[in-house]
């Protein structure tokens, strides 16, 4: 993780909100503008920040209460391997959409970076903030 990103303060009993986030997932990516980005992948670096509604009541142990963090990451990587992309800010709209899916998920922001498209850069990308439209 780099240093100068700060992970974000999303949980609050207050409002009955849960942080349920995937960190620092890395896969190869068919993505980009660019001739010589064409054809091949490259390195790319996610992170997904999900504010989700709880219950009212507390949760029993059962996977069917929460939001699952490996459906989110079986989902992102679905959406990674059905082809090439031009933009990072493509991708991020899509993991953003594929994310509201779940009616818990009142917000989901999403960073991608692209870990070699810049030299002298550790990465480069976009990150984006969606709220689910019918609140």
């Amino acid at each position: 993780m780099n240093d100068n990103v700060y992970p974000l303060r999303i949980a609050d009993a207050k409002n009955s909100i849960r942080h349920v986030f995937v960190r620092d997932l890395e896969l190869e990516a068919h993505i980009g503008v660019y001739r010589h980005e064409h054809g091949r992948t490259q390195p790319i670096r996610i992170n997904v920040d999900l504010a989700v509604r709880e219950e009212s009541q507390p949760i029993s142990d059962s996977m069917q209460n929460v939001v699952d963090y490996e459906k989110v990451v079986r989902d992102i990587q679905q959406i990674v391997s059905k082809g090439h992309l031009k933009l990072v800010e493509t991708l991020a709209e899509l993991i953003a959409d594929s994310c509201l899916q779940d009616q818990r998920v009142l917000t989901a922001r999403v960073r991608i970076e692209k870990l070699k498209a810049i030299d002298e850069a550790r990465g480069v990308g976009v990150e984006i903030e969606r709220t689910r439209s019918d609140l």
